[in-house]
C-alpha cells in the first residue's frame, strides 16, 4: 500500500502539515490541497471519523484498503500524543519539525516503515537526549575527561 499524500489541516482549513510521496508540482499541491480541505470541511459532523479541530487526509489507490490507512493514521496520531504528552494542534504549529521528524521515521516513501511504536519515538528521542547534554553546563574538570 502507497500513500500518495499525508495532510493535517484545522477545522478552519489552515495546512498544519503536509507530506507529499508522488512528485507534483506546487501549483498541483495548492490546488488538490485547496480542493480536499474545502471537501473535508464541508461534510456535516456526523459525516467525519477524525478529531472535530484536526483532520487528516490521505490520499490512496482505488484498490487500497482504507482500513489499513485509517489505521496508520491512528498510529501517526498515537507517536504525537505519546510524544508531546497529550498532542494538540499548538504543539504541530510550534514544533512542526518534530511531526514531520515523527512522520519520517514512521512512514519512508508512503509505506510504514516502522510499525513499532517503542522504537520510532526511541529514534525521535535520541536526537533530544543528545541535544540537552550538549546543553547542560559542565565544569573544567569534566571537558578534559578529569571526572
Amino acid at each position: 500500500m502507497l500513500i500518495s499524500f499525508m495532510l493535517l489541516f484545522s477545522h478552519q482549513g489552515k495546512l498544519r502539515l503536509q507530506k507529499w510521496y508522488v512528485p507534483l508540482l506546487d501549483k498541483g499541491k495548492k490546488k488538490t490541497t485547496r480542493e480536499l480541505v474545502q471537501r473535508v470541511l464541508t461534510h456535516k459532523p456526523k459525516m467525519c471519523s477524525f478529531l472535530e479541530c484536526l483532520h487528516f487526509c490521505c490520499a490512496i489507490e482505488d484498490q487500497d484498503n482504507e482500513l489499513i490507512t485509517l489505521e496508520i493514521i491512528h498510529r501517526y496520531v498515537e507517536l504525537l500524543d505519546k510524544y508531546f504528552d497529550s498532542v494538540c494542534e499548538l504543539d504541530i504549529i510550534f514544533n512542526f519539525e518534530k511531526a514531520y521528524l515523527i512522520l519520517d521515521e514512521f512512514l519512508l516513501g508512503g509505506e510504514v516503515q516502522e510499525t513499532s511504536k517503542k522504537n520510532v519515538l526511541k529514534a525521535i528521542e535520541q536526537p533530544d537526549l543528545l541535544q540537552e547534554e550538549a546543553e547542560t553546563p559542565r565544569s573544567v574538570l569534566e571537558e578534559i575527561g578529569l571526572t
